[in-house]
């Protein structure tokens, strides 16, 4: 193909991508009650243990600010809805360039990441609330809690994303490892680097005084550290069993 025939092809997929992301963005506009309802919940929590004279509430502070809360929730949760089509379109798009060696590691490198995204935004939804209720728990006696909305907000939302990539950063090293950058043996020699990163990024991640969502978050990512480096270990051990074989004797020797 041609520069231009490229270029036409990139705007009939790029067309698509941003059709199906405004479908889903209003579809997302219509279900925003539930997730609002989902997120808001600790504050409930926090309601219900302070007694009936407790004022803990979500604050919209302008004319606006309910309509601007939905866009941009509609907007995030449309993207995960469309993900499906928009992924096929720059799928389909790069397709053609890559060889079938290279197609079957993008989709095993998809298939490990998109789950472990999810169960990193999962794992937020578990620790958010405990750092809501312990945050809550500092507000003096008689004082009352207003949470700006879209604070609130971009609170969660960063959160599950933070969380939901840090679960993803696993299949790097194992795609660093299958192009030949770092071996298994090199992964697995970092693992001092990768606990105190964890245990740093967990830090910052949760509340200081929250220490059971810190060590149950930087467990996660420790595990998932050891994962990598134990399969980044068995394709090093193929690879080097594949070279054998296909080295002829007065070589290998």
């Amino acid at each position: 193909m041609s520069l231009g025939q490229h270029l036409v092809e990139l705007r009939k997929r790029l067309m698509w991508a941003a059709a199906a992301l405004v479908v889903g963005m209003v579809i997302a506009f219509f279900i925003t009650d539930p997730v609002i309802h989902l997120i808001t919940e600790p504050l409930r929590v926090v309601a219900a243990s302070e007694g009936e004279e407790a004022k803990v509430e979500l604050m919209f502070s302008t004319v606006t600010a309910a309509f601007d809360l939905r866009l941009r929730m509609s907007f995030a949760i449309g993207l995960l809805i469309s993900a499906p089509i928009w992924l096929w379109q720059i799928w389909a798009f790069i397709m053609p360039g890559l060889t079938r060696k290279e197609v079957r590691y993008t989709v095993g490198f998809l298939a490990a990441a998109i789950p472990l995204f999810f169960a990193g935004c999962a794992m937020g939804l578990v620790i958010m609330p405990h750092i809501v209720e312990l945050m809550a728990s500092f507000v003096p006696m008689g004082a009352a809690s207003f949470y700006d909305a879209a604070y609130y907000y971009d609170f969660v939302f960063k959160l599950l994303i933070v969380v939901g990539v840090a679960f993803v950063l696993p299949v790097f090293l194992v795609a660093l490892n299958f192009a030949g950058v770092m071996s298994g043996r090199a992964i697995l020699k970092g693992w001092r680097v990768a606990v105190l990163v964890s245990v740093i990024f967990a830090a910052l991640a949760t509340p200081a005084a929250d220490v059971v969502s810190m060590l149950m978050l930087s467990g996660i990512m420790v595990l998932l550290f050891f994962a990598a480096a134990g399969v980044s270990l068995l394709f090093d051990r193929r690879r080097a069993r594949r070279d054998a074989l296909i080295l002829p004797p007065e070589a290998s020797a």
